[in-house]
C-alpha cells in the first residue's frame, strides 16, 4: 500500500465532508483551475479556428503558391508566359504538391444602369479546382471551360451582385483597357467591351476580395489581350500540407529557374499573415496568465491545508516520517484538486466550443474580421498539451511551498494543536 496516497485520500475526502477551513479554499481552487483550462481551450480553439478560416479563404482565391513571369513592375496584369514549361513535369511529380492550374488576370469596369464598379477578372482554365467556390456558392452554378469554345459566363460575389443589382442569368457589360504594341514598338491603349452572363454568385465574407474578384474563362482574357492560345498569366500551385508552405515554396522557386518567380500566399499577403501570427502571441499571453492564476490558487490552498494539518504533520514526524514523505502527501492532494479542476474545465470549455461550432451563437463584424461567426477548431493534441502543461506547471509551482513542511517540528506542532 502507498502510505502517502492513502493519507492524502483521507485528508482530501475528510476535508470535503467536514466543516473545515480548507474546504471552501479547495473548492475555489478547483473552480479557478476549471475556469482557467476552459478559457485556455476556448482561446486556442478560437485562435486556430480564426487563423484557419482566413488562411483557407486566401488560399481558396489564390492557392498556396503562384508562379509568374519575373517582372519588377507590380501589377494585377503580369506579363504572359507559355503554358508549356519544362519545369511542369518535375512540379507535378513532387509528392508535396496536390494540384497545378493556369490562370490570368485583367482589370475592368462593370457598368450597369444603376452603378459602375472596378473589378479584377480572373481567367481560369479547364484544370481549375472549383471546390472553394462551390462551398461558398449562394446562387446559380459554376461554368465549364473547354478548348472548343469560349464561355461567356461569369461568377461574381454576392457583394457585387447586391451593389449592382444583378442576379443569376443577368447580362453585364465590362469595359477594359488593352495595351497594344505595333511593329515599331509604339505603345497605345484600346478600349474594349465584353458582355457576360452571370452564372453563379458566391459569398465568402472576405470583403477585400469579394468586392472586386470575378471569375471568367481564361480564353476571354487571351482574346482581350491579343494573346496566343498557349499564353497565360501564371500557374497556381496547391500543396498537401500548409505547414510545409515555406519549404515547398523555396523548392518550387528553385524549380522554375531565374526567368520566373514563385511566391507563397504568405509573401503576396504579408500584412494579413503578420496579423494572423500576432494572434499566437495573444494566445500565449492568455494561457500564461491563466496558468499563473491557477498556480497561485493552488499555492494558497496547499499552504492553508498544511497549516490546518500542522498537528497531523507533527504526529507523523514523531512517528518517524520523513519530510519528503509528508511532502508527497500534500502533493498528492494537489494532483487530485488539479485533476478535478481539469476535468470540469474540459467539460465546460469543450462544451462551449462545440455549441459555438454547431450553432454559431457568437458573431463578429465581417468588415473588421473578414468572417461573420467566431470560428472554432478543436484539436485533441492541443487540448492534451494544455492539460498536461497546466498540471506540470502547477505542480512545479507547488514544490517550493511544500518545503514549508520541513520547518514544522513535532514538539511545536503537537503543542500548537
Amino acid at each position: 500500500m502507498n502510505t502517502e496516497r492513502f493519507i492524502a485520500r483521507r485528508i482530501i475526502f475528510g476535508s470535503e465532508n467536514k466543516n473545515q477551513l480548507s474546504r471552501p479554499v479547495m473548492r475555489v481552487s478547483v473552480l479557478g483551475i476549471a475556469l482557467g483550462i476552459a478559457l485556455m481551450i476556448l482561446t486556442v480553439a478560437v485562435i486556430t479556428g480564426f487563423q484557419g478560416e482566413i488562411r483557407n479563404k486566401l488560399i481558396g482565391f489564390g492557392s498556396h503558391i503562384q508562379i509568374t513571369n519575373y517582372d519588377d513592375n507590380v501589377s494585377d496584369e503580369p506579363q504572359p508566359i507559355s503554358s508549356e514549361q519544362p519545369f511542369l513535369t518535375e512540379l507535378k511529380a513532387d509528392p508535396d504538391i496536390k494540384h497545378v492550374e493556369v490562370y490570368a488576370t485583367k482589370s475592368g469596369i462593370i457598368k450597369t444602369k444603376k452603378d459602375n464598379e472596378g473589378v479584377l477578372l480572373k481567367g481560369i482554365g479547364a484544370d481549375y479546382d472549383w471546390q472553394f467556390i462551390n462551398q461558398n456558392l449562394v446562387n446559380g452554378k459554376v461554368f465549364s471551360v473547354s478548348d472548343t469554345g469560349l464561355s461567356k459566363n461569369i461568377v461574381i460575389s454576392k457583394l457585387l451582385a447586391d451593389k449592382l443589382e444583378l442576379s443569376v442569368n443577368d447580362k453585364m457589360v465590362v469595359y477594359f483597357l488593352t495595351k497594344k504594341t505595333d511593329s515599331s514598338d509604339n505603345i497605345s491603349y484600346e478600349q474594349r467591351v465584353k458582355t457576360f452572363f452571370v452564372s453563379g454568385i458566391y459569398n465568402t465574407g472576405f470583403e477585400d476580395i469579394d468586392q472586386r474578384l470575378v471569375l471568367v474563362d481564361i480564353g476571354q482574357i487571351r482574346k482581350l489581350n491579343y494573346w496566343d492560345k498557349d499564353l497565360i498569366g501564371g500557374f497556381e500551385v496547391a500543396i498537401n500540407d500548409y505547414k510545409k508552405i515555406d519549404e515547398v515554396g523555396d523548392r518550387v522557386d528553385d524549380m522554375v529557374g531565374q526567368s520566373f518567380v514563385a511566391q507563397t500566399i504568405k509573401k503576396t499577403n504579408p500584412t494579413i499573415f503578420s496579423w494572423l501570427d500576432l494572434q499566437d502571441m495573444n494566445g500565449v499571453i492568455v494561457i500564461t496568465l491563466m496558468i499563473l492564476v491557477a498556480g497561485i490558487n493552488m499555492i494558497s490552498a496547499l499552504l492553508i491545508l498544511i497549516l490546518e494539518r500542522t498537528n497531523m504533520i507533527g504526529i507523523l514526524k514523531a512517528l518517524g516520517a520523513k519530510n519528503k514523505s509528508i511532502q508527497k502527501i500534500f502533493l498528492y492532494n494537489a494532483v487530485y484538486l488539479i485533476g478535478k479542476g481539469l476535468f470540469w474545465g474540459n467539460i465546460l470549455g469543450i462544451g462551449i466550443a462545440l455549441v459555438q461550432q454547431h450553432f454559431g451563437l457568437f458573431t463578429l463584424d465581417a468588415k473588421t474580421y473578414y468572417i461573420s461567426v467566431i470560428p472554432i477548431s478543436l484539436n485533441f493534441v492541443n487540448i492534451l498539451l494544455l492539460n498536461v502543461g497546466t498540471l506540470v506547471c502547477c505542480l512545479l509551482m507547488l514544490i517550493l511551498p511544500s518545503f514549508f513542511v520541513s520547518r514544522i517540528t513535532p514538539v511545536k506542532a503537537i503543542r500548537f494543536s
